[in-house]
């Protein structure tokens, strides 16, 4: 840690101290200059966007986008582009209160009256949905389904053996956490790997089993604003023939609305019934199959903005996967309160008055790290703010260049596995979506797509059942590293938001020597461990049960979150700091889209939609 006293030129200066009185005044230092950017530091001026990308290829990418994909196409990513460029504007404004004064995001909301016992409560309530580890348990699955197959049943017969290796997976997730100097630098390498493997991979698959037009229904369904789900016949114009443009599936039939059946089996004894009759092969016969496919068909989209201009009318929305839609969004990039600890890695970085300020160091070889217990800044002045502004520009181009192109690559390359490799409108359950992408990669391997670079004589040996079967456990593997992965992110940022606004608010600890930040690192991690371990023993082994209910409060605590902000950067900042009016209103606007999905999600949730 850097020493705190101030520079002759700032040695008059008082540090202000505005909001709580109940949090204490801030020190004072002198703003080091941002570092230029030039090819050859471009690998060491990476820092918060890379590990905060990495986890960003996650649950919401692996669980929910596949999901979405699967059934409605790549049109709906359009949600996951939306909530990543507010994220993107969350995570720079962040960082402008860390430039600042060397704190992370979560102890300035601390500093805004009434009291910190206020955001206290309110916070830990926001954050319920962090300590509920759908990641440990879908990345068990994926695990499960590389070594007992298809036959593995994680509600009854495999359940010890789910409980098990859920438990295990989530001890080798806090071990990183616990090692190699600051925390920061365990996270780094393990982000870096990932992004290495998994977009190696993907990329891979892709290129060599994917179509040109899969790529481009998936970078165009980016930026396919207002596309909706809905139910409804591939016969648009009523004309009786299939036109282009409305074989919705790509099955080559005019597909029909399939009505759904009601279930007409008590499987519990208590007079009602709960399950649907079972065709020849085990399979619930839950609708009318016209056809003859084994699918629903019914499933469609349309935009709300197009039909509104051209027709006049609102579409009718499909509002069955909109659990999986709310939650592709609450955690599209990081989501919730997991965006925090960007603002944390900015201190932990050194960047801004972060210099002046430390970093939490691991219970194992963090010997010489600490951590002030109060932030540091600078005075304003014509030397300090040309300064000022390279370091925000610096963090700009950290979030734009590194994190927001890691999220979208993130949301892309995953959803290639459903799109290029499964039949349109499959309904994918939360449990076994990497399971059903796996196999659709298998299939796709062995009888290449025509207009494949694996359907080309030249490449032949790249099909086959041995491909085949390897690339359907590399795509397990995938599932388990990226679900793994991005927990181990989760933990640390749940921990170290809490570590550090409780080091700054709470008198008593204020009084410890600096030095001693990581034994309250090892403790709450500890506590943290002990409840994600208790819900995954206690709460029901079915993944997308526990993913609805991680995600239902992300997005409220995201929007609320997005306000707070710019309460923060808008009273506690210099006003030569703080935010022009155009991010505070994109910021309040961007509140108010996650506001309305936390709805709908919750909405969907209680049966109501």
């Amino acid at each position: 840690m850097s020493d705190q006293s101030p520079s002759s030129s700032t040695a008059s200066f008082q540090a202000p101290h505005p909001g709580s009185r109940n949090m204490p005044r801030w020190t004072t230092g002198e703003l080091i200059d941002a570092p230029i950017f030039t090819r050859q530091s471009l690998l060491a001026m990476i820092g918060p966007g890379l590990v905060m990308g990495a986890s960003a290829i996650g649950g919401g990418e692996w669980l929910s986008g596949p999901a979405v994909t699967a059934k409605y196409g790549a049109a709906l990513l359009w949600v996951a582009t939306v909530s990543i460029l507010v994220q993107v504007l969350y995570n720079i404004e962040i960082s402008r209160y860390t430039l600042y004064t060397g704190e992370p995001i979560f102890t300035g909301k601390f500093r805004i009256p009434p009291h910190p016992m206020f955001w206290l409560v309110l916070y830990l309530l926001l954050d319920w949905g962090a300590i509920f580890p759908y990641l440990v348990v879908g990345a068990a699955v994926t695990l499960e389904k590389m070594f007992i197959g298809d036959n593995f049943d994680p509600e009854t017969t495999h359940w010890w053996v789910h409980k098990l290796v859920s438990t295990g997976i989530f001890v080798l997730c806090v071990l990183p956490l616990l090692v190699g100097g600051k925390v920061f630098n365990s996270l780094k390498v393990i982000m870096s790997a990932k992004l290495v493997i998994v977009i190696g991979f993907l990329l891979f698959v892709s290129a060599v089993y994917a179509r040109p037009t899969h790529w481009f229904e998936i970078a165009s369904g980016l930026f396919k604003v207002g596309t909706v789900p809905i139910i409804q016949g591939e016969d648009r114009n009523g004309n009786g023939t299939l036109d282009l443009g409305e074989d919705f599936d790509s099955d080559g039939h005019l597909d029909v609305v399939e009505k759904s059946l009601p279930k007409s089996v008590d499987t519990n004894g208590d007079g009602k019934p709960d399950a649907w009759d079972k065709d020849s092969l085990g399979r619930p016969v839950s609708f009318l199959d016209e056809d003859g496919d084994g699918k629903q068909d019914g499933a469609n989209i349309d935009n709300f903005v197009v039909s509104f201009l051209t027709e006049g009318r609102w579409p009718k929305v499909d509002w069955s996967l909109i659990g999986f839609i709310a939650g592709l969004a609450a955690i599209a990039g990081n989501g919730g309160l997991t965006n925090t600890p960007i603002s944390n890695f900015t201190r932990d970085q050194g960047w801004g008055m972060g210099h002046h300020v430390g970093a939490i160091p691991s219970i194992v070889g963090g010997h010489g790290i600490e951590l002030s217990h109060v932030g540091c800044v600078f005075q304003v002045t014509d030397e300090s703010l040309p300064r000022w502004k390279r370091w925000y520009k610096h963090v700009a181009r950290d979030q734009i260049c590194v994190w927001m192109m890691a999220c979208l690559i993130g949301v892309s390359l995953p959803s290639i596995l459903s799109v290029g490799f499964m039949p349109r409108g499959t309904e994918v359950p939360g449990a076994v979506v990497a399971s059903m992408t796996s196999e659709g990669v298998a299939r796709t391997v062995t009888n290449p797509t025509p207009g494949t670079l694996a359907a080309i004589p030249a490449f032949s040996w790249l099909t086959g059942s041995g491909w085949a079967e390897s690339l359907r456990i590399a795509t397990l593997f995938c599932g388990f590293l990226v679900l793994m992965t991005s927990m181990i992110s989760t933990i640390d940022g749940f921990v170290r938001r809490w570590v550090d606004v409780c080091w700054t608010a709470i008198p008593r600890l204020r009084e410890l020597d600096t030095k001693f930040i990581k034994y309250l690192y090892f403790f709450v991690l500890l506590g943290y461990a002990t409840c994600c371990l208790t819900i995954i023993w206690v709460a029901g082994s079915e993944p997308s049960t526990v993913f609805k209910l991680a995600t239902t409060g992300y997005n409220f605590a995201f929007a609320f979150s997005c306000w707070h902000t710019i309460v923060i950067n808008s009273t506690l900042l210099p006003r030569q700091l703080r935010p022009h009016m155009a991010i505070r209103v994109l910021m309040a606007i961007g509140g108010v889209y996650f506001s309305f999905l936390g709805v709908m999600g919750v909405l969907k949730f209680a049966g109501v939609v």
